[in-house]
């Protein structure tokens, strides 16, 4: 008991070290590039912040008592190819049935669609895949392979730890989606008011949280997040900075299919039902 009440301290004390720094490293990249007057796009500053969550979680596992036990290096394919397979698709058949519903609405339009369209979308989506492959794997090594486990491994109720390692994924995206990311980019996504977008986009993540986590405990392996988020980089965000599809300004709010109210639904449904096969599976070992 004594040793459980240990871990358990050291687990609270490295979290709170791991979530000060990734939700202050943006802010202060941000002004160390206003002292130095660096673009704001090309600077110190984004690279802190990219680099803070995997340099924190790496630097905790390796001096601070964490250890490597839970970190989910084996991929774990033995009985778990399902699950992998639900990785690499929840995003394009989510994003697919989204369309789909806006469509119907009148609320989403497809311009100069083709069949020559489509081939430019897997095009790109093949070329993406390497790259999307290596930067995922340090991006979720500290969201999926050391933030999720080791709030997970408090016990807490299942929804608060989605809700948690959402949040903090969530927050540590304001000062790029502040400073970082160039506007014109930002306005390919949404139409809505950064006061809007920023917590909407923090609600996504919530959801996108339980999804990610309910199989990374169903597989115990970060490597299907890094798969899931690769498919995500790769094909669902060239929807939109190639202009494949067009959301009818004011109500991407609802319909969109990276910070819509019904994406938001669907992944919530989907974590919801991943964690009662989740409960199933360990009632029935």
């Amino acid at each position: 008991m004594n040793i459980q009440k240990q871990s358990n301290r050291t687990t609270i004390r490295n979290l709170a070290i791991f979530i000060i720094v990734v939700l202050a490293i943006g802010w202060i990249g941000r002004g160390l590039d206003v002292l130095m007057d660096n673009p704001a796009s090309e600077g110190i500053g984004i690279l802190l912040w990219i680099i803070a969550p995997f340099g924190a979680s790496l630097l905790l596992r390796t001096f601070a008592g964490d250890g490597w036990k839970d970190f989910g290096i084996k991929p774990n394919f033995k009985r778990n190819a399902s699950w992998y397979v639900i990785a690499l698709l929840v995003y394009p058949v989510l994003t697919l049935l989204v369309l789909i519903i806006g469509s119907g609405l009148g609320l989403i339009t497809f311009p100069n669609f083709s069949l020559n369209t489509l081939g430019l979308i897997l095009q790109a989506f093949t070329l993406g895949i390497l790259p999307q492959f290596i930067k995922n794997i340090f991006e979720e090594a500290a969201w999926r392979g050391y933030l999720a486990p080791k709030v997970y491994s408090l016990r807490l109720n299942d929804f608060v730890g989605h809700f948690i390692v959402g949040i903090v994924w969530g927050a540590w995206h304001i000062p790029y989606y502040l400073f970082f990311l160039d506007r014109a980019v930002l306005q390919n996504f949404t139409t809505l008011d950064l006061a809007v977008f920023i917590p909407l986009s923090i609600v996504v993540m919530i959801s996108w949280a339980m999804v990610y986590g309910e199989i990374r405990l169903l597989v115990n392996s970060f490597w299907p997040a890094v798969l899931m988020h690769m498919v995500e980089d790769a094909f669902l965000n060239q929807l939109f900075t190639e202009h494949h599809i067009q959301i009818v300004p004011g109500t991407d709010w609802l319909i969109s299919p990276v910070n819509g109210l019904i994406s938001i639904f669907l992944f919530s449904a989907i974590g919801v039902c991943l964690r009662q096969l989740r409960k199933r599976k360990l009632s029935a070992a």
